[in-house]
């Protein structure tokens, strides 16, 4: 027999198909003390799963949770909805709501705000799947390849499809490629940096990314160099390609056709351009190629 005295809040998975089992032993004819003895439960909790089924039918009777509908300390509404109304108006962290709270003249935990967001779907939680990284030290920039920053930007058609145009750069000497694909994973990751490399004039030692999930383990085990990942939430530590993305967008792919084929056509006009004719304050208002070529960029890190 089943015992089901932990009715509510219980986290046995079976007790939703029995109680529904017992129901529709009740339904072909068997007398309500009859499945009680057989289940293991009083008469009048069969009764009650009678009276639930009418609502569930054949399906399985969920248990009730055992979370208290009334609490003495509860929140008051008018404290929830401004929690609520302050995470729509800032769009910000819990961090900077509760602040904002506290600047109003509310007393209220930053807990209290987390839980709070948390129940109403707004807390962005980090996902399961992602796999922790250890920290690798940053190299230092002395010579070409010593630090090669690699990105992704997501471009969206008028169809609703998604095309990517993988970015990469050189710190030292701010040479830069890029290439479109129509899909952003660690295959397509690996085919990027393995072109780049055949096309680069040096050889990259060191790569840095984010956490994207083209970026993942699969791209780190097969990668010709060290890989490295900046840190969470930290743009910065990638300000060379992100100023770069900027860049390419605004002198390049903007009024480009969203297809893969017109985006590596525009940008295999436009990357001779970037690396060996627009000149760069960070390079001395001199281009990639001149700073690699040139001996008094050596010392330049």
């Amino acid at each position: 027999m089943v015992s089901t005295r932990p009715e509510v809040g219980s986290v046995n998975p079976y007790l939703p198909k029995v109680r529904r089992d017992a129901t529709q032993l009740v339904r072909r004819g068997w007398g309500i003390r009859q499945v009680a003895r057989y289940i293991g439960v009083s008469p009048g909790t069969i009764t009650k799963w009678m009276a639930k089924a009418k609502r569930y039918g054949n399906h399985p009777i969920p248990t009730l949770s055992s979370r208290p509908k009334h609490h003495p300390k509860a929140l008051s509404a008018e404290l929830v909805w401004k929690i609520f109304h302050k995470r729509l108006l800032l769009k910000r962290s819990a961090e900077v709501v509760h602040q904002e709270l506290i600047n109003d003249g509310m007393a209220v935990s930053l807990s209290t705000v987390k839980r709070t967001l948390d129940r109403l779907g707004l807390l962005k939680k980090r996902s399961p799947w992602k796999r922790y990284h250890p920290p690798l030290m940053r190299p230092d920039v002395e010579k070409p390849g010593d630090l090669v920053q690699v990105d992704t930007i997501h471009l969206l058609t008028p169809e609703g499809q998604r095309v990517y145009v993988f970015t990469l750069i050189d710190v030292f000497s701010r040479w830069a490629y890029a290439r479109a694909y129509p899909h952003a994973n660690t295959v397509m990751a690996l085919r990027f940096v393995q072109r780049a490399q055949r096309l680069a004039p040096f050889r990259f030692k060191t790569l840095q990314s984010d956490h994207g999930s083209e970026w993942a383990q699969w791209f780190t085990d097969r990668v010709f160099s060290v890989h490295r990942h900046s840190r969470v939430r930290r743009p910065n530590d990638n300000a060379h390609l992100e100023r770069f993305n900027r860049t390419l967008q605004e002198e390049c792919l903007d009024g480009v056709s969203r297809t893969v084929e017109a985006l590596n056509k525009a940008l295999a006009k436009y990357l001779p351009h970037y690396n060996g004719r627009r000149l760069h304050f960070g390079l001395q208002l001199c281009t990639p190629l001149q700073a690699l070529s040139s001996k008094r960029f050596q010392a330049i890190g």
